[in-house]
């Protein structure tokens, strides 16, 4: 049975593990079920951070390809996945994507939506579009990791490993695999204690970063910092530091 096991590790994180055995494919019902609980988290402004994980030893192994096969051409699935891509990508709250294990084509795509990425030593990427007479990647992957890894990976269809995907800057850091979970829980902690309207501002201004001129981005910069700098958030900030105290941000 394909489900979403959820839970709440510390305040202001929420977990989500993709769990459906044997490699954690994403098949229609499970998207959909994604897609609800990240409209949950969107709307929830207690929700400061997002972990996204996979149980046993897959993170994603993209489509559910049995479910595929049975699917009529032209059908609306891959309209739906580019939803929900979407979705992760454009979250109001940092995601930090929890490598535990394979990501495979549309995983390997699933975890470039996440905005930060730790792996455990096991986990390997596999863009497997070319294996598949399909394309993905091709559009996140060279901007994360550059044309060069990326034309290696996704022309090749072969694997990448733990260590070679944190050479790249694909993931930021490698754990043993009973450390991943442990580490992923103290990254959350240090983005949930931030001040939670900085982090979304920096989150959506590194967003366009590729994608704006000078000019368009320091007027894009202004606007977030006019906000920024007259909220209560900020007036903490400062008042904290003036007495050396460490701040309490309560997203005003």
């Amino acid at each position: 049975m394909s489900s979403l096991q959820i839970t709440a590790p510390l305040d202001g994180v929420k977990m989500i593990q993709i769990d459906a055995p044997p490699a954690n494919a994403l098949g229609h019902e499970i998207r959909s079920q994604l897609i609800d609980e990240l409209d949950k988290i969107e709307s929830d402004h207690d929700i400061r951070v997002l972990i996204l994980t996979g149980t046993g030893k897959s993170f994603c192994a993209g489509d559910d390809l049995k479910e595929a096969r049975q699917r009529e051409a032209g059908s609306k699935s891959l309209g739906q996945f580019g939803k929900l891509l979407n979705k992760i990508e454009s979250l109001r709250v940092p995601v930090i994507g929890a490598i535990n294990g394979h990501a495979i084509g549309g995983g390997l795509e699933l975890s470039l939506c996440c905005d930060i990425r730790i792996a455990s030593n096991n986990a390997w990427f596999l863009g497997a579009g070319v294996n598949v007479g399909l394309m993905a990647s091709v559009y996140r992957l060279p901007r994360l990791i550059g044309i060069g890894p990326a034309k290696a990976m996704l022309l090749t269809g072969t694997k990448t490993d733990a260590e070679a995907a944190f050479r790249y800057g694909l993931v930021t850091a490698v754990y043993e695999p009973e450390a991943l979970m442990d580490e992923a829980i103290k990254l959350a902690d240090r983005l949930a204690t931030r001040a939670p309207l900085s982090v979304e501002a920096s989150k959506r201004m590194i967003g366009q970063a590729f994608d704006l001129n000078p000019e368009e981005a320091d007027r894009a910069a202004g606007r977030e910092l006019k906000v920024l700098s007259s909220s209560e958030d900020h007036k903490t900030a400062l008042k904290a530091f003036a007495e050396k105290q460490d701040p309490r941000f309560s997203r005003r």
